[in-house]
């Protein structure tokens, strides 16, 4: 058979093997299928092309084009990805396996897009909270800001994941403004290489926004500066020797790590034998130990049940596991492939030695097993295994060891307290997940497990059909978690946007911060409209266009009308001597929702024009009450410009309501969609 030359990306050129290659064998055949590695990659050549090329191009890019593009990107991964599937199954894949790897990396890029379009400004400059004011005329303020880091990330990735585990990292990044260097693990480099092909050959990414390490990074992390950031996957020690690389120290290199992780799943105490639970529960952790082979970074390793029912789970789960079928990925009846290669079967069989001493195992012997359509000794092929730690108060080992395969123990916990203090016992996780349908248990977990775990996952009766499994980490939640699991965090919808940005603390009169975040600042020097803005489209209007509105007086007969007309007979509208005994009101007060009709009365054309639908309002307060015989006027300004589509764009407009003492009434955002 032909073997691959695995090859890396840098700086513009495919740079075939080296120096330093090393083979990598098939994980079903045990056939060397693959080559990858040089040691001659210049590395600074491939960091300086990501600083002054990649960076560069994507800057000029706004937030929304970048979503556009990713976007782009998952549909034509998604064109292409049958070749992602028949390259996977060397790595002891199977066919439901790509899904979580393949599909779900593509599905990352597609939330990330979508998020991007609808969360993020269609601009440069991302806002973080309101303004904070400083002076008592307004003239001096502040505004936090997010603008793109200007270095490079570098992706260290594991090899149970070569294509999610590439794309849940870069799909943030190039939001961000970023250029990324990506580096496989060796075992499954060739799958991610084909990947990283794939996403160049389409065309969509701008010339130094992705590179590729195949094989060892050699020196680089030692070149980085305070401008790149350094995103790990892998095990606790290894992120432990490059975040102590001295340049990373030195220069206060953004790290985040998501590493080993002794994640937990709890049996619920009302969740009895019998129960939509306790099925739900031996599902969940059957599929977590053979989902990859068990070689996930979110697969469960601790199973804590209460006393009375650990026989049953166990008898459960060796039913469940009986069907288990092993074997070839490639073959439709298999149902758990392989793991990654010999080394990695080594250091599971390691690991449950450690194991064994403090637990007994009671499902599964790696000395005896069937393997389908594979050879059991040249493949890297291991069993389901369930071990039982009847003590673990006195173990020690079962909280401390990962066995990275298909392996999980079995405890019993006394009450729920003491499942909290099992699961708090693995010093951190990616994840723990409680399946239960007692809303007081899910309470008590939430507060006395949240502080060691990245994510809590609950599931009952009410959400089985639909959740997506203890072992799904969601682009839109946040993936990672404190201590052993690496202390950092990736994805999170736009949180994981902003690992790749600076927030910069801004200063200044609100002009100036009204052009750098292209957004209206009250105080700002308004701008005359040559016309209505209702009737200028959305390319014509300019951020801080203002109009005032004629004043309309307030009656009583207004207020009693419009009471009639909606139902809305609160006493403080109706009842002058009960509106004077609330501490808010001097007597009977005008509707909020009256004032904000006649306002709309008061800004409104009403002539066909570019505004096409009002799309609603945030940010609602009422400042001041309105009596009868007050009146108010309005000030409508171009607050926001946001592009939705080829046809039209959001308009946010920044609406106050004064009185006829120019006191401040009330204050909104009207949201429109105009043409442009």
């Amino acid at each position: 058979m032909t073997i691959m030359d695995v090859s890396s990306y840098a700086a513009g050129e495919w740079v075939k093997p080296g120096a330093g290659a090393r083979n990598i064998a098939s994980a079903v055949t045990g056939e060397v299928i693959a080559t990858a590695g040089n040691d001659s990659l210049d590395v600074q050549a491939m960091l300086d092309h990501a600083r002054n090329v990649g960076g560069p191009n994507l800057r000029k890019m706004g937030f929304h084009e970048r979503a556009k593009m990713l976007k782009a990107l998952g549909q034509y991964l998604t064109e292409h990805k049958q070749k992602l599937y028949d390259i996977s199954f060397a790595t002891g894949a199977t066919q439901g396996d790509h899904g979580f790897d393949i599909d779900g990396g593509i599905g990352t890029l597609y939330v990330f897009a979508s998020k991007g379009r609808r969360e993020l400004p269609d601009g440069h400059v991302l806002l973080d909270g309101d303004v904070e004011e400083f002076s008592r005329h307004g003239t001096f303020k502040g505004q936090h800001i997010y603008t793109p880091m200007q270095g490079v990330a570098v992706h260290i990735n594991a090899y149970n994941f070569p294509v999610w585990g590439m794309l849940e990292k870069l799909a943030p990044t190039l939001l961000g403004g970023m250029p990324a260097i990506v580096k496989p693990a060796t075992a499954t480099s060739y799958v991610t290489e084909l990947c990283v092909k794939l996403m160049l050959d389409s065309g969509l990414l701008p010339e130094g926004a992705l590179q590729l390490v195949a094989g060892g990074t050699g020196d680089m992390l030692d070149r980085l500066t305070c401008q790149d950031v350094v995103s790990f996957t892998g095990s606790a020690d290894t992120a432990l020797k490059l975040r102590s690389t001295p340049a990373i120290l030195q220069n206060a290199v953004r790290f985040t790590a998501e590493a080993d992780s002794l994640n937990s799943s709890i049996l619920g105490p009302d969740a009895e034998p019998g129960s939509p639970e306790f099925d739900l529960f031996v599902k969940e952790v059957q599929r977590e130990m053979t989902v990859k082979a068990g070689q996930k970074c979110t697969a469960i390793r601790r199973i804590l049940a209460p006393e009375a029912h650990v026989e049953a789970v166990i008898d459960a789960l060796r039913e469940r596991l009986a069907k288990n079928v092993i074997g070839d990925p490639a073959n439709e009846a298999t149902r758990m492939g392989a793991l990654v290669s010999t080394g990695q079967r080594a250091d599971v069989l390691e690991k449950i030695a450690i194991l064994g001493t403090e637990a007994e195992r009671v499902i599964g012997d790696p000395d005896n097993f069937e393997v389908h359509g594979a050879d059991r000794e040249k493949g890297a092929f291991l069993p389901p295994m369930l071990y039982h730690c009847a003590n673990p108060d006195a173990a020690t080992k079962v909280h401390e060891t990962e066995a990275f395969g298909p392996v999980s123990t079995i405890m019993g916990y006394r009450d729920l307290d003491h499942a909290i203090d099992l699961a708090n016992r693995g010093q951190g996780s990616l994840v723990t997940s409680l399946i239960s349908n007692d809303p007081d248990t899910a309470i008590k977990v939430a507060t006395g497990a949240g502080a060691y775990h990245g994510r809590i996952y609950i599931n009952n009766r009410t959400s089985m059909k639909e959740a997506t499994g203890h072992g799904a980490p969601l682009p839109h939640m946040i993936h990672g978690g404190p201590g052993r699991a690496g202390g950092g965090e990736e994805m999170g919808g736009i949180r994981g946007v902003k690992h790749f940005m600076q927030r910069t603390a801004i200063q200044g009169s609100p002009d100036m911060l009204q052009a750098i975040g292209n957004q209206f600042v009250p105080g700002a020097t308004e701008k005359p409209v040559p016309a209505h803005p209702f009737t200028r489209t959305f390319t014509d209007l300019e951020i801080g266009e203002t109009i005032t509105t004629d004043a309309r007086q307030i009656t009583l007969d207004d207020i009693e009308h419009f009471a009639t007309f909606t139902g809305d007979t609160f006493y403080a509208h109706m009842d002058a001597e009960a509106a004077k005994r609330n501490p808010f009101f001097p007597d009977r007060v005008a509707h909020g929702y009256l004032l904000l009709s006649f306002a709309a009365g008061l800004f409104v054309e009403p002539n066909e024009g570019p505004v096409l639908a009002n799309t609603g309002l945030d940010d609602l307060r009422f400042m001041q009450p309105v009596v009868a015989g007050d009146s108010i006027h309005v000030k409508l300004t171009v607050k926001r410009k946001t592009r939705r589509t080829d046809a039209y764009g959001e308009v946010r407009w920044h609406v106050t309501i004064l009185n006829q003492d120019e006191a401040l009434v009330a204050t909104y955002t009207l949201l429109t969609m105009n043409a442009y």
